[in-house]
């Protein structure tokens, strides 16, 4: 809603408004209180500083020159919707990780999964609760939040660059996968080789069947990618002889709410292949083969203890 009512102000600052646009607009803000609410705040701080030379009145001149639909009106309107609704501060300086994340150009929710397509043949697949821009331009993709399997043909001539908070990423003709963790960015290469730049200047190639994480401390050393890992992406868990408080911690990221896993059944082990569309059908599935119980609290808060 942040965005979409800064792109409103825009539509409306570029020349002219139609009759039809208007309308739309409308149509829109008396869709939801919300919807009014967001337009109320950006007419607000557009009337504020009107006229004044601010960070706020460049991203709008920005946002209303460039081309509808090009890189750069996207990457304004972004800029100019931080700027309104979290404020001026972040000219400056980076943005709030959620902010962030609820403004790029690609979400998905809880549970969701979505595939891009992209120049050259090339897709991109999202995890769900992930966010990512996209720069068609340059080939390059950001990701914000979550993990993407990215999938490239090998007839493919341009490179595609993947940044994340931790480094860069750079490929041609290769299958890999990205997963923002807490603290690093760990990569997993299936096809191909991809080529890694972290932030303090060390380079390494990734070959096929090797994967290692960026973090503050530079890339770690390869290790064997485990294909399992992209499961998600078909829709699937595979949980090889893990830790029961690793595997619940996985599942919790395809269901809203929390997963509590009891110390004393932490360390049982977990085998198998499991679909995510029904998350509690799963939790049932090892309470039958495994000496715990689940108990629901709340359709929000599960605990996994032993069985009673």
């Amino acid at each position: 809603m942040a965005r979409r009512a800064v792109e409103w102000l825009v539509e409306l600052q570029a020349g002219t408004p139609s009759a039809d646009l208007r309308d739309a607009w409308q149509r829109w803000r008396a869709a939801h209180p919300d919807h009014e609410r967001a337009w109320r705040h950006v007419e607000s701080a557009h009337a504020h500083w009107q006229g004044v030379a601010s960070p706020m009145a460049s991203a709008t001149a920005q946002a209303v020159l460039a081309k509808p639909g090009s890189p750069g009106r996207r990457h304004a309107v972004k800029t100019l919707a931080l700027l309104v609704f979290t404020g001026s501060g972040l000219a400056t300086g980076a943005a709030t990780a959620p902010w962030d994340n609820w403004l790029a150009d690609e979400r998905t929710g809880i549970g969701e999964r979505r595939t891009l397509r992209l120049a050259e043949g090339s897709a991109v697949t999202l995890n769900g609760d992930s966010a990512l821009d996209i720069d068609s331009h340059l080939h390059r993709l950001r990701l914000a939040a979550g993990e993407i399997l990215v999938s490239m043909p090998g007839a493919r001539t341009l490179p595609l660059t993947v940044e994340t908070a931790h480094g860069t990423l750079r490929a041609l003709g290769a299958r890999f996968a990205v997963r923002l963790l807490a603290n690093a960015s760990r990569i997993a290469v299936f096809d191909g080789t991809v080529d890694l730049f972290a932030a303090d200047g060390a380079h390494m190639r990734l070959h096929a069947g090797q994967g290692t994480r960026i973090g503050p401390g530079g890339i770690a050393r390869p290790v064997a990618a485990d294909e399992a890992l992209t499961a998600w992406a078909d829709g699937m868990l595979i949980g090889g002889h893990m830790r029961l408080d690793e595997f619940l911690a996985e599942l919790a990221r395809y269901r809203r709410g929390t997963i509590h896993c009891d110390p004393a059944v932490a360390g049982l082990r977990v085998a198998g292949t499991f679909p995510l569309a029904d998350t509690d059908r799963v939790l049932r599935a090892i309470a039958g083969v495994l000496p715990i119980e689940v108990v629901h609290f709340t359709r929000y808060y599960v605990m996994v203890r032993p069985r009673q």
